[in-house]
């Protein structure tokens, strides 16, 4: 990739098997590989793909170099969100190639459609599709509504 088309911020994901997070992420999100250094069957040490217009890249776990996997049953503080035109159809796709549920699919007061899963790596993707524009005032409106529901 040229120095001038690197965006500002970028980021590293780091699994026990990069090659089988790779297929996941072209099963369950469509991704798009666009170079794998491989020295050898399944091992990868720097991989890159891309997510709709995300560029991301991936390793497999490397101590040495300071890069570790999610421990097996961890899960990653943060969150990736894909925005899609079907929050459902997503979800399923996702579901379907190996994901495990943490969300469901449900309308927020947001004005977004979201569900939440966790890939078999560890990483957590979340899907949010718009529904409607919602103005400031009225988003404060439906936030304190919101929280006011969740202390009954």
């Amino acid at each position: 990739m040229s120095q001038t088309n690197e965006p500002t911020v970028s980021f590293s994901l780091t699994c026990k098997s990069a090659a089988a997070a790779l297929d996941f992420y072209a099963r369950a999100f469509g991704a798009v590989e666009l170079y794998r250094l491989s020295p050898a069957p399944g091992v990868v040490p720097h991989a890159e793909f891309m997510i709709g217009t995300t560029h991301i890249n991936i390793s497999d776990e490397f101590p040495p170099g300071h890069a570790f996997a999610i421990p097996e049953g961890g899960l990653a503080p943060c969150v990736f969100t894909i925005q899609v035109e079907d929050c459902d159809q997503a979800f399923a796709r996702a579901l379907a190639a190996g994901g495990s549920p943490l969300s469901p699919s449900r309308d927020q007061f947001w004005g977004k459609r979201t569900a939440m899963l966790r890939d078999p790596f560890g990483y957590r993707w979340s899907f949010s599709q718009h529904l409607e524009d919602v103005p400031p005032d009225e988003l404060m409106k439906r936030a304190q509504a919101f929280m006011s529901e969740g202390d009954k």
